[in-house]
């Protein structure tokens, strides 16, 4: 029994959900019409130069359809690939779901918790995008529903972040985290191993400072080139920029970075799928997440790993 209460290697996203729920909580993803600020002027324009919305967006999603009809979609699609789900998560996921006004974010979040089957939201956005209304609206909806925020950071080094036109540093993030994980709410962040010029040393490093921001949840993602984005281009003009690991060099990296970090940190996940249109440069082809997390659990056990091995010690001493 490891420190997070079972028997799994890693502290995962599921056993966190059964254990706040008592059953498993699916994640469905809505597309409810928000923007981002690094496109429209405001922070900058054209976008980060890795993004492409669609590449990981589901396809009953978009196309002009209400939040509700698109849960209501979203439900049976999940229903027929996770019958053992019991209620949902609506999660809030193209660009940046906290830029607009509190009263339209209101309507759509309610929109989404009207549902009978859905359990609370999370709301996915920027570390610039968050503000104190913004933040008062959540922690009201979350007096009597499950509420989360999880932000993208994508990268410690503010070296990359200027460089994949992120439009905002690391202290923008740590600051925003910091002040969501006071006001009580479940903190999620998202970072992108593996931008051009980054090593494995950093990339382990950087668990260090992961590990200092009050966080619930983490997702770590392997880099993928999207076709039409400006990462493409950059790929085309000098590929010997980018480093595309192998299935087993990557688990390697995971491993290394699980054992590092801290143990009450959940893992929602380590790796990304999008469909096969989307794919510029080399890529894992046809490999599912599913087998990855097999993949991982395999080589754990051969390495007899287990996340936080290396940050127990500390961990228990705080």
């Amino acid at each position: 029994m490891y420190p997070w209460g079972d028997t799994r290697r890693f502290n995962s996203y599921a056993g966190y959900f059964r254990r706040l729920f008592g059953g498993r909580v699916q994640k469905l993803s809505v597309d409810a019409g928000f923007t981002c600020p690094n496109r429209d002027g405001t922070v900058g324009w054209g976008g980060c130069t890795f993004c492409d919305n669609g590449a990981f967006t589901p396809s009953y999603c978009g196309g002009g359809k209400s939040v509700a009809r698109q849960i209501a979609e979203g439900i049976d699609f999940h229903r027929n690939r996770y019958r053992t789900a019991q209620r949902y998560l609506v999660y809030f996921q193209s660009y940046s779901n906290t830029y607009a006004p509190p009263g339209r974010l209101r309507a759509l979040y309610g929109e989404a918790l009207a549902h009978p089957d859905v359990a609370g939201i999370v709301v996915g956005t920027r570390p610039d995008c968050m503000d104190g209304a913004t933040l008062d609206l959540l922690c009201d909806i979350a007096r009597d529903r499950y509420v989360a925020v999880e932000y993208g950071i994508e990268s410690t080094s503010d070296r990359t972040l200027r460089a994949v036109n992120r439009g905002h540093d690391f202290d923008c993030a740590r600051r925003a985290v910091e002040r969501t994980a006071a006001r009580g709410l479940p903190v999620g962040a998202h970072f992108i191993l593996g931008f051009p010029g980054e090593t494995d040393e950093q990339l382990v490093g950087q668990t260090e400072r992961i590990n200092a921001l009050p966080l619930t949840t983490v997702k770590f993602h392997q880099l993928q080139i999207f076709r039409g984005t400006p990462m493409a281009a950059e790929y085309d003009a000098d590929p010997a920029r980018f480093r595309f690991w192998e299935i087993g060099e990557y688990l390697d990296l995971i491993v290394e970075i699980l054992r590092r970090l801290r143990p009450d940190l959940v893992v929602e996940r380590f790796a990304s799928e999008a469909p096969p249109r989307y794919h510029y440069g080399r890529n894992w082809g046809l490999v599912r997440n599913e087998q990855l997390w097999a993949m991982l659990e395999k080589r754990l056990e051969e390495r007899n790993a287990y996340q936080g091995e290396i940050f127990i010690p500390l961990w228990h001493n705080r």
